[in-house]
Formats: structure tokens, C-alpha cells, sequence
């Protein structure tokens, strides 16, 4: 079955010259519905696996295949023209579906568009202001495979169309297929839906936009190997009890959140902020290098706002130390992790140049909307670690409360919480705003 997808209009910017083109976003296998061949039988339910169909994993991906979406009605994602809206409780005859995540594909609609960012600048609209504390709408880039994984893979018959692929820094476990098998070995169910298995989907991830109506961050997290990347252990994986850093990925990464960086009053909703969250505004990330050209190597990520026509750079750091720094460059993640007494696994698994180098190979376009079950998005809105001096360099993150962002009081108090990705645009530097 073809799946059908919500077309998106995009805007490629040039200097003097813009060409609007129309391409369409593709929802994430992991939400699809997962059944038997020709039939009606699940091969999951809940958050466990049948056992039968679904005996191995090489089974389970010879007899199960993933179903088309409806994306309104069951997921909660609508288009209009150039605006993406992820809703995140949408009912449906079947139960609740909680959040989502979708990819760009290209003009021809069968693979993820890639995108190669050195030496350009990637601007957005968004709205947030239906996004409360504890939810984290996101758009971020992946080193997924273009085609979800349908060469490398010849057990995956799905691909790009059916959203597979998907992988980051943080290696997750929950992915259900992953190099054309199911993760169905030592697979133990976490949440209502979700679980997770021996392997993790590894790659780098370059965090555009992670953020609510409190707080937002920026993000680089680079891996050691190229591409998509199964990890079987918990050193690999760097999920282990004390293995975090181990794994082949950056997971802390390098973060600018401007209300960690000190400055407290810049994001928030109301007039009293310099960016009122209440109202939409525009972000600009511009990917710096060393030599001004598309080939050289990434030395500076730079973020700018605007709001009213008033376009407002990243505020610069209070920390001492920090040097006054608003943009990520290496010497500024060196020095936030000294400040912040975090481990530097941002330069041991190649820094900025490494990120740079990734990109160059080309990055799918990732939107999503999520509650997070493991830490609440204190990590992006409040103090974290919880229990850690609020006072301290870099525990601060956000002003919400370390009580809140629990998925199910979220859920239920804000199932109509939103966010709207509007008039995405790339090309050269100062050409997108």
C-alpha cells in the first residue's frame, strides 16, 4: 500500500532568486500500524511483540508489514500550504496516539530529501505557544540513509515511503526495525506503547530546534562512525551504567540554551521577554566555516531571532568563563563543559569538525513532538540533575517547576498542545530572513 503523505511547501532561497517547491512529509514506522502479512493480525500490541509471528527478528520482518497513515485523523498532523502542525493527543477508535515524528522527502516523494548545510543558513517560523513545560517540539537533522535503509537492507521492503530508517545521537532502543530486523531481542516494554531492545540506531544528530513556550536549545552531537549505525552492547550503545560516555555518539552534545547561558529574561511568554513565545517568530542557523565555502570545515553554528521585524541575536553568556560567548564554536563548548562541570565528550568524539564532516554527507529533515519518559524535559526547561544546587553554572535550563513534565500529567492536561514548524527556508548566508 502506497502511504500517503501531507505535502509541505519549502522555500530554497538563493541570493536574488527563491524557488518555492512542494514536497511532502512521511510519518515514522515506529507509529505506523504493524500487522501480519495480508492480514489483519497486529505483531505488536501494547508494547510487546507477538510471539509467534514475530519469533525472530528476521521472521518478524518477513511476515509483518507496515501500514499506510492517516495522518489527521489518527496522528494528529496537518499541512497547510507551508505550515506543519503536530498536535499531541489525538483519539482515535483504537486508543490515543501520543505525539509523532515525521521526515522531509524530496521532490519525487520516494526518498528523504538530504540536506547540506556547510556554509548556509536554515531559517523557520514557528509557533510554540501551545506548548507547555515538559513537551519538546522538535526539528533537527539525522544521518539517516536517504532511502530509509532499502539497499543496504534487502529484508526491509518498506523504506522511506513507510518512514524507517530513523536513528540519533542518543542511540535509541525503541526503534522496531533496525538494519532490516526487528528488535525483538531481550525487547521489554517501558511506556504504554513503546519498549526497547538489544540494539540501538545510531548517527549524528544536529538539533536545530528543541523547545517549548519556557525554553529552547541548539545542539550539536557527533558520532565517531559514519552514517546509520547499529550498536549491540552497552558500551557500543552507551547505555549501560556507567557506559554513557563509551558509546560511538556524542549524547550531552554541545547545547546553547540562552536561559542556561545565563540569560533569563530573553525566552519566554509575555511582552517582558525579548522573544514573546506567545506569538510566532522566526529562527536563523547559520553554519559557519573555515574557509566561507560549502567544502571547508564547520567552525561556528550561529543563531538569530526575529520577531516583529526585529532581528535579535543570541543573547551573549553571564558566565564567566564563557567569555560572552552566543554561538557554538569549539572553544565555547570547551569552555561550557569546564564551567558547567560536564564531561567533554563533545571534543572526544571529534567536536565540530566531525559534525561538519557529517553534514557534508547530507542530513533527512526530522519534525516531532514529544513527552519524555526518562527525564521529564527537565534537561531543556528546568534544573537538571533535579537534585543538583540550582545556583551552580549550567543546572538551570528553564523556569519550570522540577515537579512537572511527567508524560501522563502532560498528556492529560494538555492533550491540545501543538506546535507549527511555518515557511522553512535554506540557502546562503543572510539570504533566508
Amino acid at each position: 500500500m502506497k502511504p500517503s503523505t501531507s505535502v509541505l511547501a519549502i522555500m530554497s532561497a538563493v541570493v536574488a532568486m527563491a524557488a518555492l517547491q512542494d514536497t511532502s512529509v512521511v510519518l515514522d514506522a515506529n507509529w505506523r500500524w504493524l500487522h501480519q502479512v495480508d492480514d489483519y493480525k497486529n505483531c505488536y500490541t501494547g508494547n510487546q511483540w507477538d510471539s509467534t509471528l514475530c519469533a525472530t527478528p528476521e521472521l518478524c520482518a518477513k511476515n509483518c508489514a507496515l501500514e499506510g497513515a492517516n495522518y489527521q485523523g489518527t496522528y494528529g498532523i496537518t499541512t497547510s500550504a507551508d505550515e506543519l502542525q503536530l498536535q499531541l493527543v489525538t483519539q482515535t477508535p483504537y486508543g490515543a496516539n501520543v505525539g509523532s515524528r515525521v521526515y522531509l522527502m524530496d521532490a519525487a516523494g520516494s526518498k528523504y530529501k538530504q540536506f547540506q548545510l556547510l556554509n548556509q543558513e536554515f531559517t523557520l517560523d514557528v509557533d510554540v505557544s501551545k506548548l507547555p513545560c515538559g513537551l519538546n517540539g522538535a526539528l533537527y537533522f539525522v544521518q539517516m540513509d536517504a532511502d530509509g535503509g532499502l539497499a543496504r537492507f534487502p529484508t526491509n521492503k518498506a523504506g522511506a515511503n513507510y518512514g524507517t530508517g530513523y536513528c540519533d545521537a542518543q542511540c535509541p532502543h525503541d526503534i522496531k526495525f533496525i538494519n532490516g530486523e526487528a528488535n525483538t531481542l531481550d525487547w521489554a516494554g517501558s511506556s504504554q506503547n513503546s519498549g526497547g531492545g538489544k540494539y540501538g540506531a545510531c548517527c549524528a544528530e544536529l538539533d536545530i530546534w528543541e523547545a517549548n513556550s519556557m525554553s529552547n536549545a541548539f545542539t550539536t552531537h557527533p558520532c565517531t562512525g559514519e552514517g546509520p549505525q547499529r550498536c549491540s552492547s552497552p558500551e557500543e550503545c552507551g547505555s549501560g551504567e556507567g557506559d554513557r560516555y563509551k558509546g560511538m555518539c556524542d549524547k550531552d552534545g554541545c547545547d546553547f540554551n540562552p536561559f542556561r547561558m545565563g540569560n533569563q529574561t530573553f525566552y519566554g511568554p509575555g511582552p517582558q521577554f525579548t522573544i514573546d513565545t506567545t506569538r510566532k517568530f522566526t529562527i536563523i542557523t547559520q553554519f559557519v566555516t573555515n574557509d566561507n565555502t560549502a567544502t571547508g570545515e564547520l567552525v561556528e553554528v550561529r543563531r538569530l531571532f526575529k520577531q516583529d521585524d526585529r532581528v535579535v541575536p543570541t543573547p551573549s553568556s553571564t558566565w564567566p568563563g564563557l567569555n560572552g560567548a552566543n554561538s557554538i564554536t569549539e572553544a565555547t563548548c570547551e569552555a561550557a563543559k569546564k564551567t558547567f562541570g560536564d564531561p567533554d565528550d563533545h571534543s572526544a568524539k571529534g567536536g565540530l569538525a566531525q559534525m561538519g564532516k557529517q553534514m557534508a554527507n547530507g542530513m533527512t529533515l526530522t519534525m516531532s513532538l514529544w513527552s519524555d519518559h526518562a527525564a521529564y524535559c527537565l534537561w531543556l526547561d528546568s534544573s537538571y540533575p533535579s537534585d543538583a544546587d540550582a545556583s551552580k553554572p549550567g543546572v538551570m535550563r528553564g523556569a519550570c517547576p522540577t515537579s512537572g513534565g511527567r508524560p501522563a500529567d502532560v498528556e492529560a492536561q494538555h492533550p491540545d498542545a501543538t506546535v507549527k514548524f511555518m515557511n522553512i527556508r535554506v540557502g546562503d548566508i543572510g539570504s533566508t530572513y
